[in-house]
């Protein structure tokens, strides 16, 4: 099994110039505004690619990826079945679909059950990217309700990644920055202002 594992790890794509390769991001209520704090501030040539799950009326088409397009300079694209991880990209999960990463690289959508009440789910794109990513993962929980991502949180730990969580001072919502803190699988607890450049430092800082 330990073979195995090796031999689809040495398929993924590893960015150049990138010490992680996926950032996954998480939010909920006030979600929006705090990603597009984030994403606006990150250089063109952002090195990793970035997998996003931001809860939405699963009964509407979104207009998320056009929305952060028009506030970001890196590339976003509401994810598809299929999409290949590309670095300086960041793919949004569809309303009503699970996001999840394989480990080829490539991004599935899924219409299996709820989790919590939810879909898509935080907890299942983190535990994707865990089980993918190992320690070239970052998650990353912003504003929202409930505990979607305090599981999987624990799990991108388990596999050696980095955790950062939104400081609730700062988040319009402090339900998921709270469950995600109280799993004590957290590295850094952030005002949301501090969030992007910390991902430079950490995606790029290391392999400069």
């Amino acid at each position: 099994m330990i073979e195995m594992a090796e031999n689809a790890k040495n398929h993924l794509p590893h960015f150049t110039n990138a010490a992680f390769d996926i950032v996954a991001i998480a939010a909920s209520a006030g979600g929006v505004t705090a990603i597009v704090k984030v994403l606006s501030t990150l250089p063109t040539k952002f090195p990793a690619a970035i997998a996003i799950v931001q809860h939405l009326a699963p009964e509407h088409p979104s207009f998320m990826a056009e929305i952060l397009s028009r506030r970001t300079d890196i590339t976003v694209k509401q994810a598809q079945e299929g999409d290949s991880l590309s670095p300086g990209t960041a793919y949004v999960a569809p309303p009503n679909r699970h996001l999840l990463v394989n480990d080829d690289g490539t991004l599935s959508l899924s219409q299996s059950e709820l989790v919590h009440f939810l879909r898509p789910s935080a907890d299942l794109l983190f535990e994707s990217v865990a089980a993918t990513y190992k320690d070239r993962a970052i998650a990353v929980v912003l504003t929202g309700t409930g505990s979607d991502g305090a599981m999987g949180v624990e799990a991108i730990k388990k596999m050696g990644g980095n955790v950062i969580v939104q400081d609730v001072k700062t988040a319009e919502f402090s339900g998921m920055p709270s469950a995600a803190i109280h799993t004590g699988n957290v590295d850094f607890i952030l005002p949301l202002d501090e969030i992007s450049s910390t991902l430079v430092t950490l995606v790029m800082g290391e392999s400069n």
